[in-house]
C-alpha cells in the first residue's frame, strides 16, 4: 500500500533508506560540483517533491532546476526509484522534459509549493526560486501512460 495513504510524512529523508539517501546525496554532490551541505538540501526537497506527486495524481506539478538535478539523480539509480514510486505512489512517476519558457511552468511550480505544504512539508525557498523545465507527467498531462 502506498506510503501516502497509510502515514505522514514530516521529514522526506524518512521515505527512503539511509544509505540510499547518502549514495544520492554523494552523487548529486561530486556530478554537478555542489557541497554536501547543499545537495542534502536538495535531495530533500526532491523527496518532497515527489511526495507531493504522489499524493496530487491529477495536478500538474513541476519542480525547480534544482530540485530537477535531484529527481534526474535519483532516476539513474533505477531499482530505489522503482521501488521508492511503488511504495510511495502506487505508481511509477514519470520524468519528461518539457519545452518553451520557463514563465510557463510558474503555475506548476506555485501548485507544487502549495502542495509540498497542504503535505506539512516544509519548502526550501532558496531552492525554489525558477521552475525546471520537466513535470512529472507525460506531455503536460496530469495522469502519464
Amino acid at each position: 500500500m502506498p506510503v501516502h495513504v497509510t502515514q505522514t510524512v514530516t521529514d522526506p529523508r524518512d521515505l527512503i533508506d539511509s544509505e540510499v539517501f547518502g549514495r544520492l546525496v554523494d552523487g548529486l554532490a561530486r556530478e554537478n560540483l555542489l557541497s554536501s551541505a547543499l545537495a542534502d538540501r536538495v535531495m530533500v526537497q526532491t523527496l518532497a517533491f515527489l511526495f507531493a506527486c504522489a499524493n496530487n495524481e491529477g495536478t500538474k506539478l513541476a519542480p525547480s532546476r534544482m530540485v530537477d538535478l535531484g529527481w534526474h539523480m535519483f532516476i539513474l539509480h533505477t531499482r530505489e526509484y522503482i521501488e521508492f514510486c511503488d511504495r510511495v505512489a502506487g505508481r511509477y512517476v514519470h520524468h519528461v522534459p518539457q519545452s518553451g519558457a520557463l514563465e510557463v511552468h510558474a503555475p506548476a511550480v506555485a501548485a507544487t509549493l502549495a502542495a509540498m505544504r497542504d503535505l506539512g512539508l516544509v519548502v526550501d525557498d532558496e531552492l525554489w526560486p525558477v521552475a525546471g523545465d520537466c513535470s512529472q507527467c507525460h506531455a503536460g498531462c496530469t495522469d502519464s501512460p
